[in-house]
C-alpha cells in the first residue's frame, strides 16, 4: 500500500479481514511495525494507533482521516478490490475490450484498475481531491 496526502507520502502493509458483519484492518510499516488497526463491528469503527491513541466513530472515512490524516474508504473498498461497485450507490464504469472493469467512480472516489491476476485485481489506484492510495494485492484467502 502506497498513500500520497498532498506533500506527505506512506508506504506499508494492509492485512485485511472482510466479512458482511465485521472488518479488521491492520495497517504496518514496511518492515512489519504496527501503524494501526481498524476494526469494525455493525456500524461501528474503532482504530487503535501504535502510540496506543484509540478513536471510535460511524464512518470509517473521517475516522482515518482524523487519527492518520488521510481518508480510507473502507465502505466501498470490499467491492472495489474485487472489481465491481459497491451495491445501491450511483456508480460510472469503463470497461477493457476483455469486459474487465478499468475504473470505476464512486462514493466521490475514482478506482483505476491497473493490472488483474487470475481475473481478479492485483494493482488498484484510488484517488479523491489530494489523495491517492495504490493497492497491490498480494494474496486472496476467500
Amino acid at each position: 500500500m502506497a498513500v500520497r496526502h498532498g506533500k506527505d507520502a506512506e508506504s506499508g502493509k494492509l492485512f485485511w479481514r472482510h466479512t458482511d458483519e465485521a472488518d479488521d484492518l491492520l495497517i504496518t510499516s514496511p518492515l512489519g511495525q504496527g501503524i494501526a488497526r481498524v476494526s469494525r463491528e455493525g456500524s461501528e469503527f474503532r482504530l487503535v494507533t501504535g502510540n496506543a491513541g484509540e478513536h471510535r466513530a460511524t464512518d470509517a472515512e473521517s475516522l482515518t482521516e482524523n487519527a492518520l490524516g488521510w481518508r480510507l474508504p473502507i465502505a466501498g473498498l470490499s467491492d472495489w478490490v474485487q472489481g465491481r461497485p459497491g451495491p445501491g450507490r450511483e456508480a460510472e464504469l469503463s470497461r477493457d475490450e476483455e469486459g474487465r472493469i478499468r475504473e470505476l467512480r464512486q462514493d466521490g472516489w475514482r478506482v483505476e484498475y491497473e493490472a488483474f491476476r487470475e481475473a481478479r485485481p492485483a494493482k488498484l489506484r484510488m484517488s479523491r481531491d489530494d489523495l491517492q492510495i495504490r493497492l497491490v494485492i498480494d494474496r486472496w484467502t476467500n
